[in-house]
């Protein structure tokens, strides 16, 4: 009854936020112009605010002729000097706190967050979980699981003392909602503090079996998932008697349990896969579904074939970009969070009333943290409307290029020629990445986990890649060697500490078909074909 009410509270207190949203979606020119006028308001006497006068602009068509559009890049400076203390620079509100990037291919950046920003992500989050709990209201009757990222690296500030990243995913749903969620956690927000990895996810294993009556899961990458329960099998008959008794059997760990011997017995009598007997009341799984996440999002859903699953829709660091609605295919644009604008494959720029059933588009936000025009570089697709707004489906990212010699390989690209491939092979590999290497030879590498492969993919792949105009003059000027295949073990594991490496925030991770950076062999346990 305790995770009833509080679950039922919690969903009374994001009506509002879902009956705005439908107005909203009713209105999407007028709302998106309303708000950009607060943003021009609010910081017209900032520092960048006076430089490109805010208080001269008087329309979203003004406001895209007289402020540049802007990537990461520009704001480094900037961001720095807020880091250092500076007031007043991207926005009247003070920075609160930066949020770690999410990019696949670079160190992370640092989002810069403010109250208003903190505001207009729970805009979408309260409109998604209205919906998925009134629509699935089974969901109200247990915990739920919220990914949470161990701080391998202890609390991080900036310069000036502003903290750096969020500490788990409820930490986006403001003051009361985060209350009310930790309440029915079903992993306690104490275990971010462990910093090692493998203690990390024995802990939360045995939170996680605690709880035979877990109702949801919400990750952001689908592999974490999956991750995380590889070493139940190992772990199986250790976590079994740490439920029994209340203990936890890692040395490094300092955390004890209620006692739960029935538990265990009842346990003991199934199989460690058997994730259906374990946690038989877990109804969805919320996770990313599209792009490069779409075939881990498969393999999840046979893992647990009797759970939902639903895409997460567009999320960045940097903007709440769209919402999944229930019984609604893709996910619909979060039109009361921030100002949108479009840009068309003619690089024209248009506004979210503007956008088009069938075409694709390159995402702009504006947002309260002081990102003005700022490209998102994530590409996505319309595929209809609900209500006035804009129903989109993530296609890939327009910037995730790699070009060491004017081969111009798109990841969207790589993605496509390496699902044909992969289908004339009749091979469906539990990872697979493209990435270059300088052995010798410069060339790249798909490094692949698979039992089925055979001699001739290398040569079908390079013939592939070879349809890229520039790449294959790339290849005839010698400049890219043919490329290589390499087998590998636990690929999706490896891929993710190396990331986490190179400075990324475990559970934000995304997958990619496609790297622009040099060493991944080093990081392989590889056997080169």
């Amino acid at each position: 009854m305790k995770a009833y009410a509080s679950n039922a509270l919690w969903v009374a207190s994001c009506l509002p936020g879902w009956l705005r949203f439908q107005r909203a979606a009713n209105r999407v020119e007028e709302t998106q112009t309303s708000l950009l006028s607060h943003y021009l308001r609010a910081n017209a006497n900032t520092e960048y605010g006076r430089f490109h006068q805010f208080d001269t602009i008087n329309s979203p068509k003004q406001f895209q002729k007289q402020i540049p559009l802007s990537t990461y890049d520009d704001y480094t400076e900037t961001i720095a000097r807020i880091g250092e203390g500076q007031q007043s620079v991207l926005t009247s509100e003070p920075v609160r706190m930066f949020e770690l990037s999410s990019g696949s291919t670079a160190a992370s950046k640092l989002i810069p967050y403010t109250h208003s920003l903190k505001v207009e992500f729970q805009r979408g989050i309260s409109t998604w979980i209205y919906n998925i709990y009134t629509n699935i209201p089974d969901l109200q009757r247990g915990p739920a699981y919220w990914s949470i990222t161990p701080l391998v690296d202890g609390k991080r500030f900036s310069s000036g003392g502003i903290p750096i990243g969020f500490e788990s995913d409820s930490a986006y749903l403001g003051l009361f909602g985060k209350l009310l969620v930790d309440s029915v956690m079903a992993v306690p927000n104490i275990v971010k503090n462990i910093s090692n990895v493998d203690s990390f996810r024995y802990v939360t294993l045995l939170c996680l079996l605690r709880q035979s009556n877990l109702r949801l899961i919400s990750v952001w990458n689908p592999t974490y998932l999956s991750l995380l329960l590889a070493p139940l099998t190992e772990w199986w008959e250790c976590l079994l008697i740490d439920i029994e008794r209340g203990t936890v059997s890692m040395q490094d760990v300092d955390l004890r349990f209620a006692p739960n011997p029935e538990l265990a017995h009842r346990l003991r009598k199934l199989d460690s896969a058997d994730y259906a007997s374990i946690w038989p009341r877990l109804r969805l799984i919320s996770c990313w579904m599209d792009g490069a996440s779409a075939p881990y999002a498969r393999q999840l859903a046979e893992t647990f074939p009797r759970v939902g699953l639903q895409g997460k829709g567009l999320l960045a660091t940097e903007a709440f970009v769209s919402v999944p609605i229930v019984g609604v295919e893709g996910s619909v644009l979060s039109v009361n969070s921030h100002f949108f604008e479009f840009i068309n494959d003619s690089g024209e720029s248009l506004l979210a009333h503007q956008i088009q059933k069938g075409r694709t588009y390159s995402v702009v936000v504006t947002t309260g943290g002081g990102l003005y025009r700022y490209q998102l570089h994530d590409v996505c697709e319309v595929i209809g409307h609900w209500k006035q707004s804009p129903r989109i489906r993530f296609i890939g990212k327009a910037d995730h290029i790699s070009d060491w010699f004017g081969e111009k390989l798109d990841e969207r690209f790589v993605a496509h020629v390496l699902e044909k491939v992969f289908k004339t092979h009749c091979i469906s590999p539990v990872f697979a990445m493209l990435a270059p290497e300088n052995d010798n030879c410069f060339r790249y590498v798909l490094f692949i986990e698979c039992d089925d492969c055979n001699e001739f993919l290398a040569k079908d792949l390079d013939k592939a890649l070879r349809e890229n105009f520039h790449y294959d003059y790339c290849r005839k000027l010698g400049q890219l060697g043919e490329a290589q295949v390499v087998h590998v073990t636990n690929g999706a594991g490896t891929y993710l500490r190396a990331c986490q490496a190179r400075g990324q925030k475990l559970g934000n991770i995304k997958p990619s078909v496609l790297q622009k950076t040099i060493g991944w062999e080093e990081w392989f346990e590889a056997k080169r074909e």
